[in-house]
């Protein structure tokens, strides 16, 4: 591994930490993974905001759910040019009733980001939110990019159905 992606491995690592730490300290009920994927071509980067359309897969309990929406920065430093973006959160809510099919991610989600990229990238949001504002989106697994660059602040996800 190169020494310029070690650092950008070191860097989002910490960084991950930091943003998650806070929505990660909760507890409750994993409701299943939902899985995102940035829309090509859609990513409006503009400093100190960024947005980026998303396509998203929600196992519940068996049940797929699709969502389509928006993820980006809404206030923090956006200085990347990233493609191939991909995330996966466990769904952590505060019930267990959430019943499969009912679409219970549409609404909005708040929280931490950080990530960077040098050739390969790594980063993490932890988002709390919904449409009962009960649920917790933790990230499984780092994300997932290519490109270059850093970005991190006060991230945002709107979700809702899919057609």
């Amino acid at each position: 591994m190169k020494l310029a992606n070690k650092v950008t491995l070191a860097a989002a690592v910490a960084l991950l930490a930091a943003a998650g730490q806070g929505v990660m300290a909760q507890e409750g009920v994993k409701l299943g993974v939902i899985e995102c994927s940035v829309v090509p071509g859609s990513r409006v980067n503009l400093l100190i905001r960024s947005t980026a359309d998303v396509t998203c897969t929600f196992n519940n309990q068996g049940t797929m759910e699709k969502y389509k929406g928006e993820t980006g920065i809404a206030l923090g430093l956006d200085l990347s040019f990233k493609q191939n973006e991909k995330i996966s959160f466990a769904v952590i809510g505060a019930v267990d009733d959430v019943k499969p099919g009912a679409h219970a991610l549409r609404g909005k989600f708040v929280g931490g980001e950080a990530s960077a990229a040098a050739g390969v990238g790594v980063g993490a949001k932890a988002l709390v939110g919904g449409s009962n504002k009960n649920v917790a989106l933790q990230p499984l697994a780092v994300e997932t990019s290519t490109g270059l660059g850093v970005s991190g602040g006060l991230a945002f996800l709107y979700l809702e159905p899919a057609e």
